[in-house]
């Protein structure tokens, strides 16, 4: 890499992918630890509080490392990619306040409220501290989210000539974009699936391993699957309706996903796999499911879908010659065909298996059945790695499809990145996040093993405020000016 714009589109890769493994795991898990501690509440089983304590540990870590790389995005944005944060700015400035403003404030002060609030707090109120954390995290990322559909669609702006920047006229009109409504269910039901597979996969690891505990760790497994299973129809279904939307208002993505060069005479095939040469091009055997790509992209079995040489005339004739990227021919505005195809067959194909293993543990620990074997605790071990890899090649197919364009229409990838940086800087960059994240990576595995390992806590009575004797006098302060 010898230039500034591939040294800032890799380091942008590298902090996104990397932030990205835990921002749908935190909105997962913070469901899944209100659901079992409201359990807790309307059964008074100590299990589930021995569970939602567990994993409410690790959701803390997670929430704090997702917080911590999710800070240097931000900043990219002002140090690699300046250009482009002039030109959104007014678009992106209002639903990333509110996000920062609202949702995050609103995260944080509760999941305070819930850490410290065991002995403080009555019982149903430190509940609803959870759940309010978790509607925080589904407020974030709808802000977040908006911002990003705006980039794949742009709308409710004005572009100022005199400025060079696109100026927001019409904020309902970002917030609820048609890409928006698409990628948010998507996304949320995604990260529900990866939450309920982490519950999965650390339960099956100690239910084989615990035996003492085995039954409590059978009961969150089975939580775990259920929300998986369910999890994963939605994703699916989601998934379909996001698909026809991106088909609409970017066809070429739809395009790239297959490799489709040439406009389907009648419908067109889906292809489960397919050998041809390194840069996509042509295709030398493929096996394929005959009209699939033409339901998957329209809804319609015999209807026609657009191919790359046709959209990429279409787009010359429409936005000129520019090149895009420094490695893109002038007018050619493919994305890396490779990567878009391959990358959304492994979305599909690991968010599948997921779903698909979350089916096979419920059978078999139906009707208190309780396989103890160790290729069951690595069955169980499965479902998280998959759907973790099917979230971040899901993300880069979104991104990567939209290529050359880093604001679909109206800017480019090479003209949004910053003017002012030099090579040694960029790479001073990349390499000192590398670094960091590194070990950043070193600590969360560590933390997350030594809590994983350890198992839940023993059971331990937690004090009800809403029970005490109004005259505490002789408790000690523990606020006060």
């Amino acid at each position: 890499m010898d230039s500034v714009l591939d040294i800032a589109r890799w380091q942008f890769a590298i902090v996104t992918v990397y932030h990205f493994f835990f921002v749908p795991l935190t909105i997962g898990l913070s469901l899944l630890c209100a659901v079992m501690e409201t359990i807790w509440l309307r059964t008074r089983s100590e299990e589930w509080l021995r569970l939602t304590k567990f994993f409410g540990k690790l959701f803390l870590i997670n929430i704090a490392m997702g917080v911590v790389t999710g800070i240097v995005q931000e900043f990219q944005f002002g140090m690699n990619w300046s250009a482009y944060s002039r030109f959104v700015g007014d678009i992106f400035g209002a639903p990333l306040a509110v996000e920062a403003l609202l949702a995050f404030f609103l995260e944080s002060t509760f999941i305070g409220l819930w850490i410290f609030g065991w002995d403080k707090l009555p019982r149903p109120l430190h509940c609803a501290c959870l759940w309010i954390v978790h509607l925080g995290t589904l407020a974030s990322s709808w802000f977040i989210l908006a911002a990003n559909s705006w980039m794949q669609h742009p709308v409710g702006y004005h572009y100022n000539p005199t400025t060079g920047r696109a100026e927001l006229t019409d904020f309902w009109a970002v917030m609820f974009n048609k890409v928006q409504l698409g990628a948010f269910p998507h996304v949320i039901a995604a990260s529900y699936l990866t939450g309920a597979a982490f519950l999965v996969g650390i339960s099956g690891w100690l239910y084989v391993r615990k035996q003492h505990d085995r039954q409590m760790y059978r009961r969150s497994m089975r939580l775990g699957a259920w929300v998986l299973a369910f999890a994963g129809i939605v994703v699916a279904i989601t998934g379909d309706v996001q698909g026809k939307i991106m088909t609409d208002v970017q066809p070429m993505k739809m395009a790239s996903a297959e490799a489709l060069y040439h406009t389907s005479d009648t419908c067109a095939p889906f292809s489960l796999f397919t050998i041809g040469t390194r840069d996509g091009k042509h295709k030398k055997w493929a096996l394929e499911v005959p009209c699939l790509l033409s339901f998957l992209a329209t809804g319609k079995f015999d209807e026609r879908v657009q191919g790359i040489d046709n959209l990429r005339a279409e787009y010359q004739k429409t936005y000129g010659s520019d090149p895009g990227a420094e490695y893109y021919a002038p007018g050619d505005y493919t994305p890396v065909i490779p990567l878009t195809y391959w990358s959304f067959r492994w979305m599909m194909g690991l968010g599948a298996s997921g779903a698909l293993l979350a089916f096979w543990l419920l059978w078999l620990t139906r009707k208190g059945r309780a396989p103890t074997g160790r290729w069951f605790s690595w069955a169980a071990i499965l479902a998280p790695i998959f759907v973790l890899l099917a979230n971040s090649v899901g993300w880069i197919f979104t991104e990567a499809g939209r290529q050359p364009w880093v604001v679909f229409g109206l800017m480019t990838t090479r003209n949004a990145v910053s003017p002012g940086v030099s090579v040694a800087e960029a790479w001073i960059s990349i390499l000192s996040l590398c670094a960091i994240y590194s070990v950043l990576a070193v600590v969360e595995l560590a933390l997350l093993v030594k809590f994983i390992k350890k198992g839940a806590d023993p059971y331990v009575e937690p004090p009800d405020p809403s029970w005490r004797n109004h005259d505490d006098s002789d408790r000690p302060l523990t606020f006060a000016y």
